[in-house]
């Protein structure tokens, strides 16, 4: 029975499940079936496709990211590279650069006074005197005893003459400025070929520096061309003299220097300070709308108080005073009811900090003066130390040395050429840094009074030298030889040595005249001195040796 209805029960079942009502999809055609598969299997396909391109494009957006940051380590660890490079390469060329300079300057330092000690350098020099007669040492000392040697004297008494009035000239002159708005004057000075004696042209000239200070409270700030400055190299040993307030620089207040605003006060200045009105730089002398120290208005001033102190003194002389050239507003003569006459320059000039070189207004009796670029750009002037120098050095020669008589003998000759010739742009300063140059140059013992006829070839040979090269240095300027018993300033000695022939370097015709010049008074000098010299007897030149040219 069980069994039985077991097998009922499973028949019945089996009924149900093959029933066609029942799972229709179950029982379809084969073709229905592989339709929809193919179906299902091509929109797999193109899931798979779709998806396949986007993980693709993934990829290769990580690959493009990865390949930019490569690239870009790359760069940058070749820009590294390169300025690491470019660094040491520059770092080297300033060594480099450094090394030429130190070189160069320990070249020129040792070379550029090294003049007339080697003979080697002497052979190729002189060609400017072949077939020139060189007048031997018995002419050249006949020469100089006759024409030169007699105005010792005379240059001595107008020494003497002049500084006394001058001095009461200049005491006149403080008692008619305002001393709370003038400025100050201080004691003259000499300076030049005549208190160096070896000027030998008349008419005698002195030459006297008269330095000046602006009132309290304001004082000079000096700035030259070697300090840091920038100035041209057109302008080469010219400064400015700066217009300042002693006080402000005192207190060390920075008011001047900041823009503070309109309500406020710096309480380290009074407003007393600030009440001068706006020409107030102009009425210390300074060019207009600055606080620079202006040599025409100083000239001006200068004429103007020198007028007032010789009203005032007038009286006491027997002689009458005016000032003698338009171009030069510190030339001045004195007039004598005889008819004679005595000229002297006197020139104001500051002070270069606590030393004694001085910036001067202006040039007297100089082409140099034109060549100013500007009112504001005064001339450093080393004549104070040029004077001490050829002082001490004198102490070291021997008895009646012949280094002055070089000079005088050169500035003669050089003098009466330009009298038949014109007027040149070589100059009595160009003869006198030639001598020191070889002051420094040549032992003590080379300036013995029998060797003149030797030094002053020399001389002539290294000027002719210069003029080739275009070059002639100052003899302070750029010089670390300088004795430092002078005291001289050491941002001096350590600036670029200043070429004296370098405004002709551009300036070819005046270059040009100036070669001229140097050979014609060649040529004629035996002729020049020849005239002025009295005759001497065969016998007595015929036992001098001539030294060779």
């Amino acid at each position: 029975m069980p069994v039985g209805l077991f097998r009922v029960c499973l028949l019945v079942i089996t009924a149900i499940v093959n029933h066609p009502l029942f799972f229709p999809k179950e029982n379809g055609t084969i073709a229905e079936n592989t339709e929809e598969i193919i179906r299902k299997m091509k929109e797999r396909e193109e899931s798979l496709r779709l998806e396949q391109l986007r993980l693709e494009q993934e990829i290769a957006d990580q690959e493009a990211t990865q390949k930019a940051l490569e690239k870009a380590a790359a760069v940058a660890e070749e820009s590294k590279e390169e300025k690491v490079r470019w660094d040491m390469w520059t770092a080297l060329s300033l060594v480099i650069f450094l090394l030429i300079e130190l070189w160069r300057q320990d070249f020129q330092e040792a070379n550029w006074q090294d003049i007339g000690g080697e003979e080697d350098d002497m052979a190729v020099l002189g060609k400017a005197f072949k077939g020139v007669a060189f007048p031997d040492k018995a002419v050249l000392a006949s020469f100089y005893e006759k024409r030169i040697l007699g105005t010792t004297a005379d240059m001595a008494r107008m020494r003497e003459m002049v500084e006394g009035f001058a001095d009461d000239l200049l005491e006149a002159l403080r008692s008619v400025c305002n001393r709370d708005a003038d400025m100050e004057v201080e004691d003259c000075m000499g300076v030049g070929s005549i208190y160096e004696n070896w000027r030998v042209r008349k008419p005698f000239v002195c030459d006297l520096i008269v330095p000046f200070a602006p009132p309290e409270p304001y004082c000079f700030r000096c700035q030259t061309w070697c300090s840091g400055d920038s100035f041209p190299p057109d302008e080469q040993g010219y400064g400015t003299i700066k217009v300042c307030r002693a006080d402000a620089d005192a207190t060390g207040c920075i008011c001047d220097k900041t823009k503070l605003g309109e309500d406020m006060l710096c309480l380290l200045h009074s407003q007393v300070s600030n009440t001068r009105p706006s020409n107030e730089m102009e009425d210390l002398l300074c060019f207009k709308n600055t606080q620079y120290l202006d040599a025409n208005q100083v000239m001006k001033w200068f004429q103007i108080a020198v007028t007032k102190a010789w009203n005032r003194i007038s009286h006491k002389y027997e002689f009458d005073l005016s000032f003698s050239l338009l171009d030069s507003p510190g030339a001045l003569k004195i007039k004598f009811k005889s008819g004679k006459s005595v000229a002297f320059n006197l020139t104001p000039v500051v002070q270069y900090e606590n030393s004694d070189v001085y910036f001067i207004s202006h040039f007297p009796r100089s082409s140099l003066a034109a060549d100013i670029p500007s009112s504001t750009r005064w001339f450093l002037t080393f004549a104070v130390y040029e004077r001490r120098f050829i002082q001490l050095v004198s102490k070291t020669l021997p008895a009646n040395a012949c280094h002055v008589s070089c000079l005088q003998i050169l500035s003669f000759l050089h003098g009466k050429q330009c009298s038949l010739t014109g007027p040149s742009g070589l100059t009595n300063y160009h003869l006198k840094t030639v001598l020191l140059h070889l002051l420094q140059a040549r032992p003590s013992q080379d300036w013995a009074p029998e060797k003149l006829e030797a030094r002053l070839q020399d001389m002539l040979k290294f000027l002719e030298k210069c003029l080739h090269e275009k070059k002639l240095y100052h003899f302070f300027i750029g010089n670390g030889k300088v004795p430092a018993e002078l005291g001289f300033p050491i941002i001096f000695q350590r600036a670029e040595p200043l070429n004296l022939f370098r405004p002709f370097v551009l300036r070819r015709d005046i270059y040009r005249k100036m070669v001229d010049t140097f050979h014609e008074m060649l040529r004629n000098m035996s002729a020049l001195i020849n005239e002025y010299t009295v005759h001497i007897p065969l016998a007595h030149t015929n036992g001098i040796r001539k030294e060779p040219l």
